[in-house]
């Protein structure tokens, strides 16, 4: 199976990165490929998932990260970091209430709600929307990610994952053959996904598309950051945007997605200038856009107020059923406090002169 195939695709929450192996490279050490370096200094690894790692991004080399063909010096530091600390995570049932949109034998859909994290890791090892689904699900399968140093991390039923802050539309798998093959229809990006999201800034066409590999922050680990397509940083991400409504200084726009990399869609459009309105990790938690008016200021504060996270919905999903092989569409409305602000945006662009 291919790396990629393993990997819970979609974006997923901030989290910092915990130091699971550190080793300061022999003075008398050779020049070696650092993925058959790590091979023969730990214990239960394999090649792949070593080279996956790398591709990550989670193995640094003097705090830097490296590709598994970095040949390794004397004195070098090597240190391989994850998400989640060097421990085992316990799952714990918890009876969280969960929005069903559908449901059969093999998956479900859910409507996921703002402030929710959907994994355990770290500073949430409860109250996520995993401790939820085994308690309302019995005998989940597991998405298991092996990694270097051979832990693992427990997902059931998970193929792909939204930030905390990002609200809407997941698939969530109960057997064990839904699982895998809507793993391979992420991969192979069979999946129809599509985001409305409020954004600072005009667009000058109605609709485009941001072309760039992503991959993680080389100076903020906490964030992700957009490459140049050649780069050896990344993975390539393709996003689509459709402009659905304009209000001057933000625009309200659809975004379909080909690729499901970390952060995409925050990360590219702060890349071309329109970060997502109050994401306070993309900058979009400040006026970018607008006038020196203090009403003005004032207005878009109450707007933060009544959206306090990041302005991005995953409206709808619409994949082959994994059984069934009927193709199967679901969709869902904008969250209250996104309605709220979309209205009070505009309002203000009618009712006011708009002038840069």
């Amino acid at each position: 199976m291919n790396e990629d195939e393993n990997e819970v695709h979609d974006e997923q929450e901030d989290q910092e990165l915990f130091e699971h192996i550190r080793i300061v490279v022999d003075k008398g050490q050779a020049l070696l490929r650092i993925d058959k370096f790590l091979l023969n200094h730990t214990k239960n690894a394999t090649r792949s998932k070593i080279q996956q790692s790398a591709e990550n991004g989670n193995i640094l080399v003097n705090d830097k990260p490296i590709k598994s063909n970095y040949k390794v010096k004397p004195f070098d530091v090597i240190t391989v970091v994850f998400a989640h600390p060097p421990r085992v995570l316990e799952l714990i049932p918890e009876n969280i209430p969960i929005e069903i949109v559908y449901e059969d034998d093999d998956l479900v859909i859910v409507n996921k709600q703002a402030g929710i994290v959907v994994h355990p890791g770290y500073g949430n090892y409860t109250g996520t929307l995993v401790n939820a689904l085994v308690y309302h699900f019995q005998n989940l399968p597991n998405n298991n990610q092996s990694s270097v140093d051979n832990k693992q991390s427990l997902r059931p039923g998970l193929v792909h994952r939204l930030d905390k802050n990002t609200t809407g539309i997941m698939v969530i798998a109960k057997s064990e053959t839904a699982m895998v093959k809507l793993a391979k229809d992420f991969f192979d990006r069979n999946m129809d996904r599509k985001y409305v999201a409020l954004v600072w800034g005009d667009f000058k066409e109605d609709e485009g598309t941001i072309i760039g590999n992503v991959g993680r922050h080389l100076k903020d680990r906490k964030k992700m950051d957009v490459f140049e397509l050649d780069s050896e940083f990344g993975k390539h991400a393709v996003t689509h945007y459709k402009v659905l409504e304009r209000f001057g200084y933000v625009t309200l726009i659809e975004c379909k997605l080909e690729t499901g990399r970390t952060h995409q869609i925050r990360a590219h459009l702060q890349h071309i200038g329109h970060s997502l309105f109050n994401d306070d990790t993309y900058g979009g938690d400040r006026i970018l856009k607008g006038t020196t008016f203090a009403k003005y200021k004032q207005f878009v504060e109450n707007c933060f107020t009544l959206l306090p996270r990041h302005a991005l919905h995953a409206k709808s999903l619409g994949f082959t059923h994994p059984i069934t092989q009927k193709y199967i569409h679901f969709d869902s409305e904008l969250p209250a406090d996104m309605q709220t602000v979309i209205a009070k945006w505009r309002n203000y662009a009618t009712s006011n002169s708009l002038e840069e």
